[in-house]
């Protein structure tokens, strides 16, 4: 997709203003996620009701204003859906799952079939993506704390570090050779998730259960940037980190995935259109907090930040309701 913009971020000027724009950057390497308003940072205007307009009529103006705060590039009413993988990191699942008989084996995936050790999560993941879904009050700023309520607290709030895919264009019974012309743009996400109510049988039931357990409001942090899918030719490429006050607890290469991002579009556009500005969490790798020994849940004033390379830090701290 040809977009009007490389690298979105949706802000706080400096004047009161929330807007979206281009950042203006010394360097690409700068990292949006640590932006303050003391650095000065300056963005191109958009304009526009579409920021994946294709047509020309959404388009960044010469106009630049300070940034006062990053927020999420996507707010809650620019996303039509969330849909998130479960397990889907070789080294967070116990085994390769068979490839579905609907879509055959391709090169991309040579090892699914294979086994792995037993790993982080102690389960055989299904032999389809694994998707659940996150109901879009959860999406929540960069820099902002996420709330973790009453019923959620207690030795059981837990992060997830995820590369996220934005569909740029409504997709429907996709192949998977096609499928990464559908996408807009990356960024990176934090799955917040209750433990206890998505996996003890006294609190989730036999079964464990994952839309309650992750639908809290601010569970679903995005950011800091919005970056095109024209800068990133190989998301499989991506590095994902996860630090939680100051200790690497996720690292991993997103070529780790089990289901690629390609392969998810397809899979997730078969009978069903991905809407234009839908989200899709790609799934977390091994070093969430209840895989530890003992576990690490998180506990108010925890600063969480979530680095994909070539996006930058996804920086929320944590308060309990």
């Amino acid at each position: 997709m040809s977009l009007p913009w490389k690298r979105l971020i949706r802000f706080e000027a400096v004047d009161g203003r929330i807007l979206r724009g281009e950042p203006v950057l010394p360097e690409n390497e700068i990292d949006l996620g640590f932006v303050t308003e003391t650095d000065q940072l300056k963005a191109k205007i958009l304009v526009g009701s579409d920021i994946y307009d294709v047509t020309g009529e959404t388009k960044l103006t010469e106009e630049t204003v300070l940034v006062k705060n990053i927020l999420s590039p996507l707010a809650q009413s620019d996303v039509p859906i969330l849909r998130c993988v479960g397990l889907n990191y070789a080294k967070h699942s116990t085994y390769r799952p068979s490839i579905p008989l609907m879509l055959p084996p391709s090169q991309d995936h040579p090892d699914i079939g294979k086994p792995f050790p037993v790993k982080e999560a102690g389960r055989k993941p299904p032999p389809f993506p694994f998707i659940f879904f996150k109901p879009t009050t959860t999406i929540h700023d960069h820099g902002r704390a996420v709330v973790i309520p009453k019923i959620a607290q207690n030795d059981q709030a837990d992060y997830e570090g995820e590369l996220c895919i934005i569909i740029g264009k409504d997709a429907k019974n996709v192949p998977v050779e096609e499928a990464l012309n559908y996408v807009a743009a990356y960024t990176a996400g934090n799955d917040v998730s209750s433990r206890k109510l998505q996996r003890d049988p006294a609190f989730a039931g036999v079964v464990p259960q994952w839309g309650f357990s992750k639908g809290f409001d601010t569970f679903a942090p995005l950011g800091p940037v919005l970056v095109a899918a024209s800068e990133i030719a190989d998301p499989s490429l991506l590095q994902l980190k996860t630090i939680i006050n100051g200790e690497v607890r996720q690292e991993e290469g997103v070529s780790d995935l089990l289901f690629d991002c390609k392969y998810l579009i397809s899979y997730l556009s078969q009978g069903t259109t991905l809407q234009k500005g839908s989200v899709i969490m790609t799934g977390t790798p091994g070093g969430v907090g209840a895989g530890l020994k003992p576990p690490k849940y998180l506990v108010p004033g925890t600063q969480m930040d979530v680095f994909i390379s070539q996006i930058g830090t996804l920086r929320n701290n944590v308060v309990f309701a």
